[in-house]
């Protein structure tokens, strides 16, 4: 039976977030999005009895959520067991094996975990048969155009001194895949949506110090064990220097932000049409004459 490629290092991931706890984690990513996510499900007029939210690697969106009087009770699902006596109700779990029964929850949240899943679409399949019937997926998670400043300085900078190019950013989900992820995973009514964002720095160092701060540096499976070479960083800050300046001297840095919502089916829902249900015809609508295949249209 085939097994899904291994891409990031979980133990790895997990241990570059204690890191940056440990530092005094960089949460402005994290912050945005528990801000959005909040303003998302306020949107949603229902009550949610039993909530999870999903790997997010802080308290900032659960702190978020609380305020939100339709979350009867929000359960964290971490893979540290020592945090299991925190602020909020935890079980000790992880995004690529679910610790719920089927049909047992009615809201599931992520924020910025689900782009190191290895296996997405197995993951969302998990989800969907941990939902109820008409329960609800929002997820937000780090998109493909992320860093692409950073990934294109790396390259050409590693082929000028090293003769070829390592692997240093994680190769994130498409934008237009995860529709169709969603839709393989058997959910209804799924929808994807972008928020780019630009932040600005004064050197690479500085972004790269924030990245270690943030937990999301390279913990890809085959990425290179030697340590990066002093004559390489210092190309790369050239190359990223010449190509991504802005006026004011401050280098630009991209991070996408791809937001994934559905629901675990239910007769409630809206449904499209059956195919020859419409009760008017298309030339009635428009205001035209219909025609037969091949027959012209007359001149005037």
């Amino acid at each position: 039976m085939p097994t899904n490629p291994t891409i990031f290092d979980r133990a790895l991931l997990h241990a570059r977030r204690a890191r940056a706890t440990a530092l005094g984690p960089e949460t402005f990513l994290l912050d945005r999005v528990a801000g959005d996510m909040t303003e998302r499900l306020a949107t949603v007029t229902r009550q949610f009895e039993r909530a999870v939210d999903l790997g997010t690697p802080s308290d900032t969106v659960r702190r978020a959520l609380a305020e939100n009087g339709r979350i009867a009770g929000l359960i964290a699902v971490e893979p540290a067991a020592h945090r299991l006596d925190a602020d909020f109700p935890r079980v000790s779990g992880d995004e690529e094996a679910l610790p719920f029964a089927d049909a047992s929850l009615d809201l599931v949240v992520s924020a910025l975990s689900l782009q190191f899943v290895n296996d997405l679409p197995g993951a969302l399949i998990q989800i969907r048969r941990a939902l109820k019937p008409d329960g609800l997926l929002l997820a937000a998670l780090i998109g493909g155009d992320t860093l692409t400043e950073l990934r294109e300085a790396f390259a050409v900078a590693e082929t000028e001194i090293e003769g070829g190019v390592s692997p240093r950013v994680a190769p994130f989900a498409d934008v237009r895949e995860l529709g169709g992820l969603l839709q393989r995973a058997g959910f209804a009514l799924p929808v994807v949506d972008t928020d780019r964002v630009t932040v600005r720095y004064d050197s690479v160092l500085d972004l790269m110090r924030e990245l270690r701060r943030m937990g999301a540096t390279n913990v890809l499976h085959e990425r290179r064990r030697t340590p990066l070479r002093r004559a390489t960083l210092e190309r790369v800050a050239d190359i990223y220097g010449e190509r991504f300046t802005d006026e004011d001297a401050r280098l630009r840095a991209t991070f996408e932000i791809v937001w994934l919502s559905g629901w675990a089916p239910h007769e409630s829902q809206q449904q499209p049409l059956k195919p020859g249900s419409a009760r008017q015809r298309l030339a009635e609508a428009l205001g035209t004459k219909e025609m037969s295949a091949g027959e012209k249209p007359e001149r005037s």
